[in-house]
């Protein structure tokens, strides 16, 4: 498979992927074009078995301006319209419900559906000279849909704030609500989210899928809901091949030898 000219598909190792937004004339606008293609590049990467982690970076200044308006004018029509909507809550479901944890590499500024891509990932690493909004208050088209990632990102009234106001926060701001994991100086983004990959591709694919599976299934229940499934998920990843191998290794005093069975 060929990569679609909106995004250029990188390989690193053989367990992990950057995927990169290549649209930087159109500020990696999620244009209904570049919604799909990263929504295939994303899905073709994780048919590979050993894939353990994808990262999701971009060229130029902007990560992503999130949807490009122009696609949203009454000459494109209701249905249209209903398809990149649903495009892009398909592709940022599709980012938290995969086996293998998806990392935001951000060296810019992200806004609206960008700032709902950052959201989205497991995991985000951002340069300092990063921002991050939800401006479309300010075109008349309230971020509703960028505010669901962004909720459950962020506290409430930071959440509400940005969205009310369209102001951006910067990446400290966003280090300190919660929005990214952590922030670095940009001639050091590459190696910090690299490291961070390349530890997670030393685990069990299929433990990090269980664990990333009920981890966002928890997240929503109650307190009782959430430890009654995550009890159950903690026997299930001890019949595990790997659960067993990892416990073993342990006590053995050597590194595990990962079977990534879903036994």
């Amino acid at each position: 498979m060929r990569p679609s000219p909106s995004t250029c598909r990188t390989r690193g190792s053989g367990t992990s992927r950057k995927i990169t937004l290549n649209n930087p004339q159109k500020r990696n606008a999620l244009s209904l074009t570049m919604i799909q293609s990263l929504q295939k590049d994303i899905l073709h990467e994780v048919d590979d078995t050993n894939l353990r982690v994808i990262v999701i970076a971009a060229n130029g200044p902007v990560f992503s301006s999130g949807h490009n308006l122009k696609e949203f004018t009454a000459a494109h029509g209701k249905s249209y319209h209903a398809d990149v909507f649903n495009a892009c809550v398909k592709l940022m479901t599709t980012i938290q419900t995969i086996p293998v944890p998806v990392i935001a590499q951000v060296n810019g500024l992200a806004t609206a559906a960008g700032c709902q891509l950052v959201a989205s990932c497991d995991i985000a690493i951002a340069s300092d000279k990063s921002k991050f909004a939800t401006p479309g208050v300010n075109v008349g088209l309230f971020c509703s849909t960028p505010a669901v990632a962004l909720a459950r990102a962020v506290p409430k009234k930071v959440a509400l704030e940005m969205l009310f106001t369209g102001e951006p926060i910067s990446a400290h701001e966003a280090l300190m609500h919660g929005l990214v994991s952590k922030v670095v100086h940009e001639e050091n983004l590459e190696e910090e989210t690299m490291k961070i990959a390349q530890k997670i591709c030393q685990t069990s694919r299929t433990v990090v899928a269980l664990g990333k599976a009920t981890f966002y299934k928890q997240i929503s229940q109650s307190l009782e809901e959430a430890y009654r499934l995550t009890s159950q998920v903690m026997l299930q990843n001890l019949m595990l091949r790997d659960g067993q191998e990892g416990i073993e290794a342990f006590t053995q005093k050597r590194k595990p030898i990962w079977t990534n069975s879903v036994e």
